[in-house]
């Protein structure tokens, strides 16, 4: 799978233009929690890059063409034992988690627009939340380093103990902390997001410059799917007034 285009080149920017305010105060969602890898931030290269390192001291020999990009949205502890065994995922995995929080976790800059996306809604009162499946230790440290923390009420992700081992589960703590709001949207970039959406009742909006494989999103059964994050922006002012979840 390609890289998708259009990153962002760093974590600040600013807000929208007064007019687009105006639109977004009208018509927006009352509540937004947000995925992270592939639909806030394109984290593949701090993520891959830390793994293919763990392989390496391992000497574990790496899947023949590398590793495929199928690896980024779900907790790696349910896909490594696929690619080395029961036997040397563990050690794999902790590996990684090593390498990865000592210098891949802020190799993960936004996708273009995220950050003006996130200040519009900020700016007219939306309720903002991270929901992923990444590590939350992990996650918080992203948040922080883009200079976000102020923007979103809470970062729910899964634990290092796996206590949250699907979307479905993020999403219901999420969900929890945020007072169970009643009508939500949730956005990803994988077709676990539309998964974990639905076990809630739940619509999903794809976000098509993340990793999923061509195709996918739609499969899953995702509401509509957008290529970049303006499409996205767009689509979120012309939804009714309801609570949203990116994801």
């Amino acid at each position: 799978m390609q890289r998708p285009p259009g990153k962002g080149p760093g974590c600040r920017g600013q807000p929208g233009s007064g007019e687009d305010r105006e639109v977004i105060a009208a018509d927006r969602s009352d509540t937004v929690l947000l995925d992270l890898d592939g639909t806030l931030v394109d984290s593949a290269s701090g993520i891959l890059g830390s793994l293919q390192s763990a392989f390496v001291e391992l000497g574990i020999p790496l899947p023949e063409g590398g590793l495929p990009y199928t690896l980024l949205g779900p907790p790696l502890y349910t896909t490594l034992p696929g690619l080395v065994g029961d036997d040397a995922a563990p050690e794999l995995l902790a590996t990684y988690r090593r390498i990865y929080g000592e210098r891949g976790v802020l190799e993960s800059p936004p996708f273009a627009g995220v950050e003006e996306l996130l200040h519009e809604l900020s700016g007219v009162g939306v309720r903002l939340a991270v929901a992923t499946s990444k590590a939350e230790v992990y996650a918080a440290r992203i948040v922080a380093h883009c200079g976000w923390t102020d923007l979103f009420d809470t970062v729910c992700g899964d634990t290092l103990d796996a206590a949250r081992p699907t979307k479905a589960d993020v999403v219901g703590e999420a969900l929890r902390r945020m007072g169970r709001p009643t009508s939500t949207v949730m956005v990803g970039d994988r077709l676990h997001d539309v998964v974990g959406a639905r076990t809630h009742g739940i619509d999903c909006l794809g976000a098509g410059w993340g990793y999923a494989a061509p195709g996918e999103l739609e499969e899953a059964g995702a509401a509509a799917v957008y290529a970049d994050v303006g499409e996205l922006a767009a689509a979120l002012r012309r939804r009714p007034r309801r609570t949203a979840i990116l994801g």
